[in-house]
């Protein structure tokens, strides 16, 4: 059992961090050329971002981008430290991530962009596949294209109690 699990805002100290774990799944993940992808992402792209940490150490990120619309949340860039894969603590960090859309009045929709190495995962967190694409990411790495059914998106009210 792991103690000591936090999740908090991501901070550019972590970064040689997240470019190691990035670097630690690849390529059984991650294609070698998303290096780049994921650098410039850090750079110039986040909304939000998170890190999870176990006894203070970092294994794990995930953010939060949003559509032009700025009515889609898109769950992004989930990386997770291989000794740490298994043991619930992505499912607890894209879980944070839900939460924190789901306070969000303008939000209708929750989607994340995979490939098929992940796309279990998101399934069995409530995501329903919608379109896949050959080689998008990369030779190999094909898009799944996946959404949060709105009726798990949608705000509790009054009328749900």
């Amino acid at each position: 059992m792991l103690a000591n699990i936090h999740i908090r805002e991501y901070s550019a100290n972590d970064k040689h961090v997240l470019m190691e774990l990035l670097a630690l799944n690849t390529p059984e993940y991650f294609a070698l050329s998303e290096s780049e992808d994921f650098d410039h992402y850090l750079e110039n792209e986040i909304d939000l971002y998170y890190v999870i940490t176990v006894d203070s150490r970092v294994v794990g990120c995930g953010g939060i981008n949003f559509d032009n619309d700025s009515k889609t949340g898109k769950i992004s860039w989930d990386i997770l430290h291989p000794e740490f894969q298994g043991k619930s603590l992505g499912t607890m960090l894209l879980k944070h991530r839900i939460e924190i859309l789901r306070s969000m009045s303008a939000i209708e929709n929750i989607i994340v962009r995979t490939s098929q190495v992940a796309h279990k995962f998101y399934e069995k967190n409530g995501f329903i596949t919608t379109q896949i694409e050959k080689d998008y990411w990369a030779k190999g790495f094909d898009l799944y294209y996946m959404e949060l059914p709105s009726t798990d998106n949608r705000r509790p009210t009054t009328d749900d109690r």
